[in-house]
C-alpha cells in the first residue's frame, strides 16, 4: 500500500468518525472529497508506471 493509499485510508476513517459522531460539520464532507482525490491520483500513478 503506497503512501497515498494511507493517507487516503486515514482521511476516510476520520470521515467515518465524523458521521458516527455528528461532529465537523463541512469539514466532514470536505475530508470525504480530498479521500477521493487521493484515491485517484493513486489509482493514476499505479497505471503509469505498469
Amino acid at each position: 500500500m503506497g503512501l497515498l493509499s494511507w493517507i487516503g485510508a486515514i482521511v476516510v476513517f476520520f470521515w467515518v468518525l465524523g458521521l458516527i459522531f455528528s461532529i465537523g460539520g463541512g469539514m466532514i464532507h470536505l475530508l470525504l472529497v480530498i479521500a477521493v482525490i487521493v484515491f485517484i491520483v493513486d489509482m493514476i500513478s499505479k497505471k503509469r508506471i505498469r
